[in-house]
């Protein structure tokens, strides 16, 4: 479809012309179509990439299509209710600059609008624009403090047996074959397999016995099916869900003497529904119990405020990224992704950076304080090793000086440095000999079967150890608490645009959802601080008194 001509003047006749009679200064309709839809509008040359200049019939307006997009996760409606909203809503009508007589678009537009922002890599276009809004207004510096914390994203999938799987694996790969594949070129054991798993459905109510047997089955016929579409055309081969096959089969199956066998333990990053290959199984300790999730993960940044607001103010906060990951991949390698993602949208490297345990490591501290920054967030506790009731936080470490003091006051006699070989880690082992020969406190230091005390800590112990003892000082609980705010926000995002489960399939689309929902929230943020400043600016009415 080719690029339609674009008109972002008001219309004469239209809406706009007649806004002063039908919506308020504060109305947030009227906000939205002043500050939201002019940042839509500079944002149409990235638009333009997803489009060809002349070829086909026109397409619905794009910069339309991205500020429908916005309002529904504004208002958290599905497609078909966001078409309905702007052919019925004035509201809708005035923000995207629509006339009174349009009459909408099918809501699969939407879908094809989505698809060729994923394919064209332009996911976070609305994103990007509000945020550069913001920073235009004042309310966001290039250097600011931020918080950062992840909370887990629902695949829209059902968790699956490995039979299940396995089964579903086939169906889904033998209807692909059956439109690329004549009949006559199909194999010997087309019609046992299309029977099997296409137009026969599993009943649980079989025995156990039979159940295991269906597995088995189902592990050699995708080992046979595998094998064939191994000597067929690339077309075949390379099938979205004919692909899937070799991989399920590795994951779950095993050859053992010439039979295939059920894996005792399923790999890290396995399929766990052939509809979306992306959505992955995960679990996180919280609140002393294990959150068990088939899905994805999600990075969100804000900035923060440590001055105390006014009664009744809204935040100042806002979204400085949504990056979404793999749900098996780490914190710290998602705050990497975070900080990359900010740097190319414009954003400065935090000059305070408050997050929890599972990003701070001792390499990372030491960085962000060689660079002038902090880092506000607590250190793990140290481990507790041998038998010793002294832990390494007990002694005086200055790795930098090679030098230790154990808790009875006593320097290390001796230092060494040790590196592994494959992975490159620097740890140092001290050790103090005879100095443990008549100490008071050997009995509780020396584990039994040692004849004196030695202490391995990494190379960054320094930081950590300095970090360990800045958290038991009140000044540093205080500031802490800030990064607590972030917990609100995942809340926020989750009940108010539905952060919480995946609408489409596929990580590009996810996250493409997740940055939707990070626009809307960011653009419902600025309308009410909008909308509470007017009203501060707003004198207050003189107090009269009454005569006696």
């Amino acid at each position: 479809m080719s690029l339609p001509a674009f008109n972002p003047q008001t219309h004469l006749f239209g809406l706009q012309a007649a806004h002063e009679e039908v919506f308020e200064k504060d109305n947030r309709y009227r906000l939205l179509a002043e500050r939201i839809y002019p940042l839509l509008v500079r944002a149409r040359p990235p638009l333009e990439s997803c489009y060809v200049s002349n070829n086909g019939r026109p397409a619905i307006e794009p910069v339309l299509l991205l500020g429908v997009s916005v309002l529904q996760f504004l208002e958290k409606v599905p497609d078909r209710a966001a078409v309905e909203q702007l052919k019925y809503h004035l509201g809708w009508k005035f923000a995207l600059n629509v006339e009174l007589g349009e009459k909408g678009f099918d809501p699969t537009v939407l879908v094809r609008f989505r698809e060729r922002l994923v394919e064209h890599e332009q996911g976070r276009v609305a994103f990007e624009a509000v945020l550069s809004g913001l920073r235009e207004a004042g309310l966001m510096a290039r250097q600011n403090k931020q918080r950062i914390d992840s909370t887990h994203v629902l695949g829209a999938v059902s968790r699956m047996s490995t039979l299940d799987r396995a089964r579903e694996t086939l169906r889904l790969a033998l209807e692909e074959i059956a439109e690329a594949v004549e009949e006559e070129k199909r194999p010997a054991e087309w019609a046992v397999w299309w029977e099997r798993y296409v137009e026969e459905s599993l009943d649980y109510r079989c025995s156990e016995e039979t159940l295991k047997a269906k597995l088995k089955q189902a592990g050699e016929d995708l080992r046979q099916l595998n094998a064939w579409v191994g000597q067929q055309a690339e077309a075949v081969k390379n099938g979205e869900k004919a692909s899937l096959l070799e991989r399920v089969f590795e994951e779950n199956f095993e050859v053992v003497e010439g039979a295939v066998a059920q894996r005792r333990a399923t790999r890290a990053g396995a399929v766990h529904n052939p509809h979306d290959p992306e959505a992955q199984w995960c679990t996180k300790q919280q609140n002393n119990a294990a959150k068990e999730w088939v899905g994805y993960k999600v990075q969100v940044a804000e900035t923060v405020e440590e001055a105390e607001p006014q009664a009744g103010e809204p935040t100042r906060s806002f979204l400085t990224s949504v990056v979404t990951q793999p749900a098996t991949e780490s914190d710290e390698a998602g705050m990497e992704q975070t900080l990359e993602e900010q740097a190319e949208m414009g954003v400065d490297k935090p000059q305070v950076l408050f997050t929890d345990g599972s990003y701070l490591s001792g390499e990372l501290l030491t960085k962000w304080e060689a660079e002038g920054r902090e880092w506000i967030g607590p250190a793990q506790p140290s481990a507790q090793t041998g038998k010793s009731q002294f832990k390494s936080d007990a002694f005086e470490v200055c790795v930098e000086e090679r030098r230790a003091i154990c808790p009875a006051g006593q320097e290390s006699t001796q230092s060494s440095r040790l590196e592994e070989g494959k992975s490159g880690k620097v740890s140092y082992r001290f050790e103090w000999s005879w100095r443990c020969t008549s100490c008071a406190l050997r009995a509780v230091c020396v584990p039994p079967d040692q004849k004196h005390r030695t202490l391995v800590v990494g190379e960054y112990h320094t930081a950590l150890q300095r970090r360990r003892r800045e958290m038991k000082t009140e000044a540093f609980e205080q500031r802490k608490k800030h990064r607590n705010a972030i917990e609100g926000t995942h809340s926020e995002l989750v009940r108010g645009h539905g952060m919480r489960r995946a609408r489409y399939r596929g990580l590009k689309k996810v996250q493409l959802q997740n940055y939707f929902i990070g626009a809307a929230c960011n653009v419902k943020r600025w309308i009410r601080r909008v909308q509470w400043e007017m009203k501060q600016a707003i004198p207050a009415a003189p107090t009269v008194l009454e005569s006696s």
